[in-house]
C-alpha cells in the first residue's frame, strides 16, 4: 500500500463523522498520526477508536471551531503530542435552509461561525506550525458555495467566504512554500445531508438545480480529493476550489 503521509502529521476537523472522519481514516491508512477534532465527544471516539484498530495513530481533541480560544487550543494540542504539523483539513461545518427574509439572526451566526470563522480561526493558530513545515490547508467548501441555492442564505455566504479565504492565503503564503486548497462537493451522503430540512413552502425545482445527475458522492470521495490535495503529488497545486459534484458546475 501506497504512504504518501508516512511520518506526517494531520489535523482534520469535524472527524467524528462523514467527510471529517473519512478523511481522518484515510490519511491514517496512509501513515500519517492524526489529530482528530470535533465538538462530539462520543463519536469522535469512536472515530479514534476505529482508526487505532486498523492499526493507524490517531488522538481525539475536543473542539468548537467557532471558538478562536478553542481552535488554538486544538492547534496547541496536536503540537504537543505528536510534535509538529503538516496538514490542516479544515472539514467541521453545519448546514441550515430557510427563506432568506425569514432567516434568524442566531442561524445566521451560527452557520458562519462554525463554516467560516471557523475556517480561519483554525487556519490562523495552525498557519505558524505549517510555515515551517511547508505544509498544506485543505478547507471543505461545497457546490453552493460557487453556485447559488435558494434557502440557502447563510450556508452559501459561508462557503463562498471559505472559497475566498482559500484563495487569499493561497497567494498570501505561496512564496513561504504553504498551499491552501479547497474542495467543494454537491450532495454528499454524510449526517449534515441526512439531517437535510428545506423550509415550509419551498419549490423543489429550485434544489434540485444544483444536481445534474441523480447522484450522491459518497464521504471517501471527498477524503481522497483532499488526501490527494494534502500529498506531494499536488506540489504545484495551490489556490483550487475544486468542484466535486458530477458535472454540475461545468453545467
Amino acid at each position: 500500500m501506497e504512504h504518501r503521509f508516512q511520518d506526517r502529521i494531520a489535523l482534520v476537523t469535524g472527524a467524528a463523522s462523514g467527510i471529517g472522519k473519512a478523511s481522518a481514516k484515510a490519511f491514517a491508512r496512509e501513515g500519517a498520526r492524526v489529530a482528530c477534532a470535533d465538538i462530539s465527544k462520543e463519536k469522535l471516539a469512536e472515530t479514534v477508536s476505529e482508526i487505532r484498530q486498523d492499526g493507524g495513530t490517531a488522538i481525539a481533541i475536543e473542539l468548537n471551531v467557532a471558538d478562536s480560544a478553542s481552535a488554538s487550543a486544538a492547534v496547541e494540542e496536536c503540537i504537543q503530542n505528536f510534535g509538529g504539523l503538516q496538514i490542516l483539513a479544515n472539514v467541521a461545518g453545519i448546514l441550515k435552509l430557510e427563506q432568506t427574509h425569514q432567516l434568524s439572526d442566531e442561524d445566521w451566526n451560527r452557520v458562519l461561525g462554525v463554516n467560516l470563522s471557523g475556517t480561519f480561526f483554525m487556519s490562523r493558530a495552525a498557519i505558524p506550525h505549517l510555515l515551517e513545515e511547508k505544509g498544506s490547508i485543505v478547507n471543505v467548501s461545497s457546490l453552493a458555495g460557487l453556485k447559488g441555492q435558494a434557502y440557502g442564505a447563510a450556508y452559501c455566504a459561508s462557503k463562498a467566504g471559505v472559497v475566498g479565504l482559500t484563495r487569499v492565503m493561497a497567494v498570501e503564503y505561496a512564496q513561504q512554500g504553504l498551499r491552501v486548497n479547497c474542495v467543494c462537493p454537491g450532495a454528499v451522503d454524510t449526517p449534515l445531508i441526512a439531517g437535510f430540512a428545506p423550509p415550509e413552502g419551498f419549490d423543489p425545482d429550485l434544489i434540485n438545480r444544483l444536481s445534474l445527475v441523480p447522484k450522491v458522492t459518497t464521504p471517501d470521495e471527498v477524503a481522497e480529493a483532499i488526501a490527494y490535495l494534502s500529498s506531494p503529488a499536488a506540489r504545484s497545486i495551490s489556490g483550487v476550489a475544486l468542484p466535486i459534484d458530477f458535472g454540475t458546475h461545468a453545467a
